[in-house]
C-alpha cells in the first residue's frame, strides 16, 4: 500500500512541510544539505504523491548509525507507517554492514521503539 523507499527523491520543501504538520520547527535551511550529509533516508508517499513519512540514518556509515526524525503526517499516524520507516532504515543499515543503530526518543515513544526492535538503555544528551 504505502511503499518505503530508500533515498527516494524528495524536494527541499517537502520535509519542512512534513515537520510542520506534526508541530516541529520547519528547519528549512537543513534541506537539501541533510540529504548530502546523512548516510541514507527513507520516504513514504501516499497515492497522490504527497510525502507522508520520512526518517534518516546518519553517522559514518561504518559500524554505528543514528536514526533521526521519524515523522509521519498526522492523517496517516497509527497505520504502521512509522514502524515501516524504522524497520526499513534498520534493514538498509544491516544490508550496508552497520551493526549498531541508536535512536533518541521521548519516554512516551518507548513502546514504539521496542516494537521496532530497540532495547532501552542509558545515554545522555547535550543541548545548547
Amino acid at each position: 500500500m504505502h511503499d518505503a523507499v530508500i533515498n527516494v527523491n524528495i524536494s527541499a520543501e517537502e520535509v519542512p512541510v512534513l515537520r510542520e504538520s506534526v508541530g516541529w520547527d520547519k528547519r528549512e535551511t537543513d534541506y537539501p544539505l541533510l540529504f548530502e550529509r546523512c548516510t541514507f533516508w527513507v520516504g513514504i508517499r501516499n497515492a497522490e504523491g504527497l510525502l507522508i513519512g520520512f526518517g534518516y540514518l546518519t553517522g559514518m556509515g561504518l559500524q554505528h548509525g543514528y536514526v533521526e526524525d521519524i515523522i509521519v503526517h498526522p492523517d496517516y499516524q497509527q497505520l504502521g507507517i512509522g514502524t515501516k520507516l524504522v524497520k526499513t532504515l534498520i534493514g538498509e543499515a544491516e544490508r550496508r554492514g552497520i551493526e549498531i543503530v541508536t535512536v533518541t526518543y521521548r519516554a512516551e515513544h518507548t513502546g514504539f521503539y521496542e516494537k521496532c526492535g530497540f532495547t532501552q538503555c542509558n545515554g545522555g544528551i547535550w543541548r545548547k
